[in-house]
């Protein structure tokens, strides 16, 4: 092996935190997932990179401003202009960091996935021979080369998750359809629940007629994964019945963006009442 499972950790200076306990030694290991982690790793650095042109934009914006203030001797607003200028340099300096960091994270996960399917295959290869002392020992060497590179696959993909960032999840209400009447029934008890993994957020809310509405809670952090969707399920409490008006699926993929994201689920049957929730990165 060109990597052993001690080199790859030693070169990754994390600690990992306790949401990751499955990175702690002689906890369970999990199966990667190449190809998901391929689509987030994409998505999240195209989304990194949209960040880093927003504030290298806002830089020479600034940069401009700045040399016109110096010119016209304006010295409180020059500083403050400069302060500015040293902040969204300092940011840009971070994000760019960010980006390699995520770069460098992604070429050892390749190398390490690269690595497993080669003893993989040497491992099918081997076990199609006639079997000998040397042939068995090859195989017990290709069994646990393809463990330890599995291991350390487990590993990178949670010290990438460190590196996902949040999603600021808000209740906007509901959007109206061209079909709602006033004579639309009274929405009642109405409750969701949004679940990304482990994480979950249960809000209730009203919603009447004329569009008034309240709710509980308006906003939840949730800490992004490699694996899991966002679900989201709209009920209603109708006297002592739960009745489920509407679920949503969404891949975590798609928020990766400067911009915000909203979600739709339809909470009448026929799509004509529509709760909006909007998912900020």
């Amino acid at each position: 092996k060109s990597l052993s499972r001690g080199s790859v950790r030693s070169r990754m200076s994390l600690k990992p935190p306790k949401a990751y306990n499955s990175l702690q030694k002689g906890a369970l290991i999990w199966d990667p997932k190449p190809l998901q982690v391929k689509k987030i790793f994409e998505a999240l650095k195209k989304g990194l990179n949209e960040y880093l042109e927003a504030h290298q934009a806002e830089l020479d914006f600034l940069s401009d401003r700045h040399k016109d203030t110096k010119r016209n001797s304006r010295l409180a607003f020059y500083y403050d202009l400069d302060k500015q200028i040293r902040s969204v340099e300092r940011y840009i300096r971070k994000l760019e960091f960010h980006i390699s960091k995520v770069e460098e994270l992604y070429e050892a996960y390749c190398i390490q996935c690269r690595l497993r399917d080669g003893a993989t295959n040497m491992k099918q290869a081997f076990s199609l021979s006639p079997a000998t002392k040397a042939s068995r020992d090859s195989l017990l060497e290709l069994y646990r080369n393809v463990q330890e590179c599995t291991e350390d696959m487990c590993f990178i993909e949670g010290a990438l998750e460190v590196h996902l960032g949040e999603f600021h999840v808000k209740m906007k209400g509901n959007n109206l359809g061209h079909a709602v009447t006033p004579t639309s029934p009274f929405l009642c008890g109405l409750q969701v629940f949004v679940r990304l993994g482990r994480q979950k957020w249960r809000l209730k809310g009203k919603i009447e007629t004329d569009d008034s509405q309240t709710w509980d809670e308006e906003e939840k952090i949730f800490i992004p994964n490699l694996h899991e969707k966002f679900e989201i399920k709209v009920t209603e409490l109708r006297g002592l019945a739960t009745i489920l008006v509407g679920v949503v699926t969404c891949d975590s993929i798609n928020f990766f963006t400067t911009k915000p994201q909203a979600i739709l689920v339809d909470i009448t049957e026929l799509g004509t009442i529509k709760l909006r929730l909007e998912v900020l990165w």
